[in-house]
């Protein structure tokens, strides 16, 4: 029986990553390194900021301080904000959705985004009151670890009775890596095409191009087969 839905948020939820890439390229002309869309969905999608500028540091052979890092996740934070400001990023359909499913069960979030970025959005549309449990990248190890999804379950598990075990819930992504982390945490998977191609998801256990082709009684069929 399915009794909660946790949606990954960048990429399922709002469609930000443009934005988020955008973001990490103007801040690191700065430092002379160059980030190209096509390595940003190929090596990054998935990570937080700070796990981002750890991975590309390695990768470009770059000694950054933690100082410097710090100082690359606040000007990445301002510069995302900036061109987020006064724009709806809701993907079609994902509002309806939403609303429509916390009727039925809780909801969580299990996201490497920053808390204040996923509130924002949410607060835009009036939809944080739908979700019972977030978990942002201040709360848990980047995926593809289990981390996010077992936090967000135990969110959710400490507001119903009987507690939940992951097998009770569902997971939302977008990403192979996304997936991986919600199996490794025992949640069957849903994957949704905004970002990769059907066969970029093939781990998922169902896969959608939209979250406005899904309905609750699809994730209660998906659990019960």
């Amino acid at each position: 029986m399915l009794r909660a839905i946790v949606f990954d948020f960048d990429g399922v939820i709002a469609d930000s990553e443009p934005l988020h890439c955008r973001s990490f390229q103007d801040v690191l002309v700065d430092h002379g390194l160059e980030l190209t869309e096509h390595d940003y969905y190929a090596r990054y999608l998935g990570y937080s900021d700070e796990a981002f500028f750890h991975a590309i540091a390695s990768d470009r052979g770059q000694s950054w301080s933690s100082d410097v890092i710090a100082g690359l996740l606040t000007r990445k934070a301002v510069r995302f904000e900036q061109l987020e400001r006064d724009t709806s990023v809701l993907f079609p359909g994902a509002e309806t959705f939403i609303r429509r499913a916390a009727e039925v069960v809780p909801l969580g979030i299990a996201s490497g985004a920053l808390r204040a970025e996923i509130e924002r959005v949410l607060d835009r549309a009036d939809l944080t009151r739908c979700f019972t449990a977030i978990v942002a990248a201040e709360d848990a190890a980047s995926k593809p670890a289990p981390d996010p999804y077992l936090r967000a379950v135990a969110l959710l598990s400490a507001k119903v009775n009987p507690p939940l075990v992951p097998s009770d819930c569902i997971a939302i992504e977008d990403s192979r890596w996304g997936i991986e982390s919600a199996r490794s945490a025992g949640l069957r998977t849903v994957g949704v095409t905004h970002s990769y191609d059907a066969a970029a998801l093939a781990g998922a256990d169902l896969l959608v191009s939209r979250l406005s082709a899904l309905n609750v009684a699809d994730l209660q069929h998906l659990l019960s087969s």
